[in-house]
């Protein structure tokens, strides 16, 4: 194919129209003619559809039939000597071989020179045909320049269908020149309208580089104020604007700018202030409407691009605008009319003030925006301002305002009006500025711009008077709150200013500058406080407004610093010169609601959305420990309980909607289960606190709350739209007590978890077409079964619930069990999981290594808990199972001396097999690894499979337990032969013992620590101001002791005892005898402390549930001498301090009310702990943040430490001392001790909250490091700042639900 035929260059000609018209938008957009051609010259990387123009397609299939025979004899001839060269690492070098010899071919310089001519000829014909073209058009538009022209304003507007011209061509220096010169404003109009029609055809980059465009440029700006020229003018600062670099682009907007500002100076437009029409048909209102127009089209999309460019150039923009916009005239003296200026405009075109939402946005244009406003252009923040302020003014001296509002609202629809009211025009410019001013003070920068002066005003306006200026326009307009995606599209008053006030509210700095405010707080609880005192409020809705305010309020509470300032600042007036808080005025307020009792009020004003709306400002109060602490003496727990029962009865009598009834009574029963449902949650967020789950047990809705809870998380709901987590929290904040996790096994909870484990560790994924295998698990617990292990951790963290969900439950142990058969229960999962101990069961599972694993993990987790483990072991005989376990885990079962084999599993037995037998602190006993090394000796630590412990497990004992006589401390115990007549005794002995724990703590060990603790207790029992409880009279009979019985569990928790005792040495080998003597006493003396109870919950059937280790620990301190230990718990009852640090004595106990005796809850959980989560939260936040975002709560590992006396985290010394300091500086010295511990443990708490570690490693690690006496200083600090709260709540202990 040497030569292209007539036919082959016209249909040429035809594709390389088409493909130019394709790619039209990217070649006019080009700065010059060098960037025009280096867009075409890669349009195959830049163009995805390349391929799929004609003319590459036309292009190709030349070169094809050119060349096609060429390359098929040239890669025969390379590759006829080796055909393996065709494949492989020969490939390549072939296709470069074959390329090289085509292109030096004669056929190739044949093809390219016939196409090179073809293109030529083509080219010059789509060149003359354009010129043609061109041509025509000018004869066109001057023949209708000569006639009529009615539609001159039909297509030349900034947003009509297009602003680029469907011609491409390009425009030589001299006809812009030419064009130039005929723009000049002494030539005739005729000439000059011709020059800009030919403008407009050309293309912006050719016109904008040219020498002339400085001359031209002025003469545009000139002709741009003449009505027929003014159009052309801004058709082709459109196209300028879309097609240019924003150093060019700048100077046509600085100049429109100042074309508009010139002849808003020249025109002085006005409006009338009464109820006349502005019409924007007017030409001169509708000719810089366009250019206003065209401008704010520019100012959106210019952020996108000039981040690219200097900031000079943004700066002359944002400075153009801001001069533009400060245009002002003065008022006329009659007062009739007032001047119409740019931002009227502006506002009619972009209400919201996008532009300035946009400016905002990004740091590099925010700076500039805020650095102008601050040194040059602060009267439009004035401006703004004055807006805010009249707008305001005008609400208190005219109620028919909202008339403009829902005009405007109106105008916002399809069909937009062309005729505005003075009023609306007046409301949109207030719409602006709000938007403005709501934009500026979320920045720090923009806060500093006030406070603002004022021409109506004396004093300057702060970010606290603009908020309550605000509020006061909420009240006059008020609007009930929907969602807020439909408050986005609102323009009435009350949306737009909820809009402003939520953005505050989610920044915290801008919350504490703006909202957090005393003039806040009285401005929005004015109403309020007024309907308590029984006045009549001027409230436009009062049912609406209250809403709003409540709103607020509530996302106010719900930041630290809102918080504080509602419950401890007294700074509203309510009458009489009385003060008070903000708590205390939105919980009366609440009750008051909830009982009807606001006469002030119509019944048909008070909607359970508006009570619904208080108390869930309450709400983000009581579900903070601090927040309960000051409104649990109101009782809102049993008012919203009241109300909820009262709900649910009527509920239960509305009759059930039958087919073809009306729908009024669907739709009250609908309202009625909507009231119950917010009842119901409110009363379920007093579970968010240890001390608030005790206030809804005693309601009676916990079994209801709870089953609400269970069906918004399997629904994965939030918690509120002011959480930020789910109810992780509340699930194990719930199950740290029996009753909470009874509610929980209940509500479906339980076997809802265990299915899903199941599920995920057995079952796998659902049964779906395999295309790549699962990889191996490596960890022990694979990632996607964690989130059910931690689940589980926390569900069975406190032995009160293991107790509940196993006590008096057996093993299935079956003789068969079907792959389909899926446990529903814990002692399911146990039975399937852990006491793996038959062929059958190990046949039962798909993946018996994990899943055993997985089982053997959440044993030793358990068994971190001593209680726990003594009711699994009494129960499931657990240690003798994994002894067994171990004993067939051996090579060759025939020797007697076979090895064991080394498996993950066989190392998980012998890690829990340790943990279970070896009693001590961090220094006193060694737990083994669970990893697995490479080489000979993969497992250094010692297996075994029966007694007794290797001794490398068990440290030894620290020297120095016995021998502290010769002390100052035991000097003073020794010269106070009769402490019970010296007054000062206790301070002198606090000051001492305080001394030595900081200088000498060495001192403070075995027969010193006894006498001391002995004395105290002596000593506080005989002082009738420390005896909290009636002194003990107990005097067992021998006969009485002899046949008393300890439980299986107690048996069990006396070896345990004895075991540590003599590891310390500081039991002899006989002292069983006697440590089961006391153990009987002390039972026989609490049973008769004890109420009788009818609960059906397990822990409360048989006495305690779990071991006295307080009375265990007692015998230790005393070296096994059972009468003196006896005489020290009985002198201890009777102190308040034996209420916290002996649990075993407060249990189910006649000192408290019998609802509260018989609940199942702590007062250890809903008193030391409450108190230690609250001075978490201020003392160490970084701790109590990272306990929230684990799903883990510090209560849980305080109630766990705290019943077991911290045996096993604590060494025996500090075990003492812990006791020494709670009894002798007092109770509230347990909850210092805890936050003490949290902060010496924070480093490894936040690393492993990290890494989702948090719950295992805070019950399977002892808290190494951590001396009573390094931290005592600490907790006098503590002491001087939170006893009188602390110690005064332990106090109410017999009454603590009043």
């Amino acid at each position: 194919m040497s030569h292209l035929s007539a036919e082959d260059e016209a249909e040429l000609q035809s594709l390389l129209d088409q493909l130019l018209r394709s790619v039209n938008d990217k070649i006019s957009g080009a700065p010059s003619t060098e960037c025009a051609e280096e867009i075409l010259l890669r349009l195959e990387e830049t163009d995805k559809n390349f391929h799929n123009y004609e003319f590459v397609k036309y292009l190709r299939q030349y070169v094809e039939s050119s060349l096609g025979a060429v390359v098929e004899a040239e890669t025969k001839n390379l590759s006829r000597g080796d055909e393996q060269n065709a494949v492989g690492s020969g490939h390549d070098t072939l296709i470069h071989a074959v390329t090289r010899r085509t292109r030096d071919s004669a056929e190739y310089r044949q093809m390219t020179e016939t196409l090179k001519n073809t293109m030529t000829m083509v080219v010059e014909s789509l060149i003359n045909k354009f010129e043609e073209d061109q041509l025509r058009k000018e004869e066109l538009h001057r023949e209708k320049q000569r006639g009529p022209s009615d539609d001159q304003f039909a297509d030349n507007c900034s947003d009509s269908d297009s602003s680029f011209n469907q011609s491409y061509a390009f425009i030589r220096q001299e006809q812009l020149q030419i064009l130039a010169e005929n723009l000049d404003a002494s030539k005739p109009k005729q000439v000059r309208w011709e020059a800009l029609q030919a403008l407009c055809c050309a293309p912006p980059s050719d016109v904008l580089s040219c020498e002339s465009w400085s001359g031209l440029r002025r003469n545009l700006c000139a002709a741009l104020t003449e009505p027929d020229l003014g159009d052309t003018v801004l058709h082709f600062f459109a196209k300028s604007f879309s097609s240019s670099p924003l150093n060019v682009t700048r100077e046509i907007y600085s100049s429109l700018a100042k074309s508009v500002e010139s002849s808003f100076q020249s025109l002085k437009l006005s409006f009338p202030s009464g109820s006349a029409a502005v019409d924007i048909n007017r030409p001169e209102i509708s000719r810089l409407l366009q250019q206003i127009r065209l401008m704010n089209d520019f100012q959106k999309e210019v952020t996108t691009f000039w981040i690219r460019h200097p900031e000079k150039y943004m700066e002359e923009v944002i400075e153009s605008t801001f001069s533009l916009l400060s245009l002002h005239h003065e008022h006329s003296s009659a007062g009739t009319e007032k001047p119409l200026e740019p931002v009227h405009l502006l506002a009619l075109l972009d209400v919201k003030a996008t532009w300035f939402k946009k400016w905002m946005h990004g740091y590099y244009s925010r700076t500039v925006v805020l650095r102008l406003l601050e040194r040059k252009y602060k009267s439009l923040v004035a401006t703004a301002l004055q807006q805010c302020v009249h707008y305001s003014e005008s609400c208190d001296r005219s109620g028919d305002l909202q008339s403009a509002e829902q005009q405007q609202q109106q105008n916002t629809g399809a069909v937009q009006s062309s005729v505005y009211s003075a009023k609306e025009v007046e409301y949109s410019l207030f719409v602006h500025s709000l938007c403005v001013l709501g934009k500026l003070i979320v920045y720090a920068n923009g806060r500093k711009l006030f406070p603002v002066r004022m021409r109506t005003r004396k004093d300057p306006v702060s970010l606290t008077d603009l908020v309550v200026i605000l509020i006061n326009i909420t009240y006059r307009h008020p609007e009930p709150l929907r969602g807020d995606a439909s408050h986005a599209d609102s323009l009435s008053p009350s949306g737009l200013v909820m809009e402003v006030i939520w953005m505050l509210c989610e920044r915290t700095e801008c919350a504490a500058e703006c909202l957090h405010q005393t003039p806040v707080i009285e401005t929005l609880l004015a109403p309020v406080i007024a309907l308590l005192n029984g006045q009549q409020v001027t409230l436009k809705s009062p049912a609406a407004t209250l809403t709003l305010i409540a709103d607020v309020l509530a996302r106010i509470a719900n930041t630290d610093r809102g918080l504080s300032l509602f419950l401890y600042e007294k700074n509203l007036l309510v009458g009489h010169g009385d003060r008070t808080f903000a708590a205390d005025v939105v919980v009366r307020f609440t009750l008051r609601l909830l009982d009807n009792g606001l006469p002030s009020l119509r019944e048909s004003e008070v909607s359970p959305a508006l009570c619904g709306a208080f108390i869930f400002v309450c709400r983000q109060m009581y579900n903070t420990c601090e927040g309960l602490q000051v409104l649990r003496p109101y009782g809102l727990h049993k008012a919203v309980a009241a109300a909820w029962k009262k709900t649910t009865s009527l509920s239960e009598r509305v009759p059930t909607p039958v087919p073809g009834a009306s729908g009024a009574g669907t739709q009250e029963l609908q309202n009625t289960l909507v009231w119950e449902e917010t009842l119901l949650d409110s009363l379920l967020n007093f579970a968010a606190t240890p001390k608030g789950l005790l206030l809804l047990q005693q309601t009676g809705a916990i079994n209801e709350c709870i089953s609400y809870m269970f069906s918004r998380f399997t629904r994965k709901l939030q918690v509120s739209r002011c959480e930020k987590f789910g109810y992780g929290v509340m699930v194990t904040q719930v199950a740290a007590t029996a009753p909470g996790v009874a509610a929980l096994h209940r509500s479906g909870f339980v076997r809802a978890l265990v299915v899903e484990l199941w599920s995920v560790l057995e079952c796998g994924s659902e049964d779906v077409r395999v295309v790549r295998p699962k990889p191996t698990p490596m960890d022990p617990i694979d990632r996607s079964c964690l989130k059910s292990f931690l689940s589980l951790v926390n569900l069975l963290s406190s032995s009160q619930s293991v107790w509940e969900l196993l006590g008096r439950q057996p093993l299935a142990n079956k003789s068969e069990y079907t792959l389909r058969e899926m446990p529903t229960s814990i002692p399911d999962l146990i039975d399937r999981l852990i006491a793996v101990n038959s062929d059958v069961k190990i046949q039962s599972l798909f993946h018996y290594e994990q899943s055993h694993t997985f089982g053997l993990r959440l044993l030793s987790v358990l068994c971190c808990n001593l209680d726990s483990f003594l009711l699994l072991e009494s129960q499931y005989n657990i240690r003798p199972m994994l002894l067994q376990s171990q004993k067939d885990n051996v090579s060759d079962p025939d020797a007697e001396d076979g090895g064991f084999i080394i498996d993950s599993l066989s190392v998980e037995r012998n890690h829990v097999l340790v943990r279970v037998s070896a009693v001590g602190g961090p220094s006193e006993r060694t737990l083994p690894s669970r990893a697995i090394d490479e080489g000979d000796h993969p497992y250094p630590w010692p297996m075994f499979s029966c007694d007794p412990l290797p001794r490398c497990y068990a440290l030894d004992p620290p020297e120095g337990l016995q021998n502290s006589k010769d002390s100052e401390i035991s000097a003073f115990l020794a010269s106070s032969a009769d402490p019970k007549n010296d007054d000062s005794w206790m301070e002198k002995c606090r000051r001492l013992y305080c001394k030595t724990m900081t200088s000498k703590p060495n001192i403070l060990t075995g027969e010193v620590l006894a006498d001391l603790l002995d004395k105290v207790v002596a000593h506080l029992a005989s002082s009738a101001t420390e005896c909290f409880f009636s002194p003990a009279c107990h005097k067992a009979e021998e006969k009485s002791v002899k046949n008393a019985v300890l439980s299986s569990v107690e048996q069990l928790g006396l070896n345990t005892c004895l075991r540590y005792g003599r590891f310390l040495k500081l039991l002899k080998e006989d002292a069983a005898s006697d440590l089961t003597l006391l153990m009987k006493q002390v039972k026989i003396f609490l049973s008769t402390q004890r109420v009788e109870t009818s609960s059906d919950l397990v822990a409360q059937r048989d006495g305690y549930p779990g071991n006295d280790w307080l009375a265990s620990t007692v015998f230790l301190i005393t070296s096994g001498n059972a009468q003196r230990s006896l005489r020290l718990l009985l002198d201890l009852s009777s102190l308040l301090t034996s209420a916290f640090v002996w649990p075993a004595r407060i249990h189910a106990s006649v000192h408290f009310p019998k609802e509260v005796a018989e609940s199942g809850v702590s007062p250890v959980y809903w008193c030391t702990a409450h108190y230690v989560e609250m001075l978490l939260k201020a003392e160490v936040p970084l701790v109590h943040s990272a306990f929230r975002m684990s799903g883990f709560t510090p209560s849980q590992m305080c109630l766990h430490w705290l019943t077991q006396c911290f045996w096993n985290y604590l060494d025996w010394t500090e075990i003492c001392r812990y006791v020494c300091t709670c009894v002798l500086m007092g109770p509230d010295y347990q909850v210092y001790l805890c936050v003490a511990v949290f902060k010496h443990l924070q480093p490894d708490i936040l690393r492993r909250t990290q890494s989702l570690e948090l719950q295992v490693f805070l019950k399977e690690e002892p808290i190494r490091g951590f001396e009573v006496g390094s931290y005592l200083e600490f907790m006098e600090r503590l002491e001087r700042s939170y006893r009188n709260v602390v110690l005064t709540d332990m106090k109410t202990i017999r009454n603590p639900v009043e």
